[in-house]
């Protein structure tokens, strides 16, 4: 079995960009900093998680996710290797997400509003327009 859960911060906006397939799929990249939970010696350490996600999940990252944004995130982990320009063998670990979760209300997270929001922190949705959870 292949899953995992991680939760941690945005350290940067996503990256997006639609592939060149017969459906224009979207792909979303993000790093996650996610502190280990034992400390050595006293001092908190963090690791630098790459995630990538595709289709809806991606669209959904391009619209509500950002910079410094906590968040909790289930997928599988999934490894590869390429050769670089000079040659070398390089090895990759990425996490594929499938789900997305908000692990905090939007006034903890300090982060800038993406959209209008009324007073109790929820997003105003254009007519017609429906939230893409599962």
């Amino acid at each position: 079995m292949n899953k995992t859960i991680l939760m941690g911060r945005l350290t940067k906006d996503p990256e997006v960009k639609y592939l060149q397939d017969e459906n224009s799929t979207a792909m979303a990249r993000y790093t996650l900093a996610v502190d280990r939970r034992y400390r050595k010696d006293g001092k908190a350490e963090t690791d630098f998680i790459s995630c990538v996600t595709f289709g809806k999940n991606a669209e959904f990252v391009e619209k509500y996710l950002q910079k410094g944004l906590k968040i909790l995130v289930s997928g599988r982990i999934q490894t590869g290797s390429y050769v670089n320009q000079e040659g070398n063998k390089v090895y990759t670990i990425n996490v594929i997400v499938e789900e997305h979760y908000f692990a905090e209300g939007k006034k903890l997270s300090g982060s800038e509003k993406k959209e209008d929001t009324d007073p109790d922190g929820f997003m105003h949705l254009p007519d017609g327009e429906e939230l893409p959870f599962e």
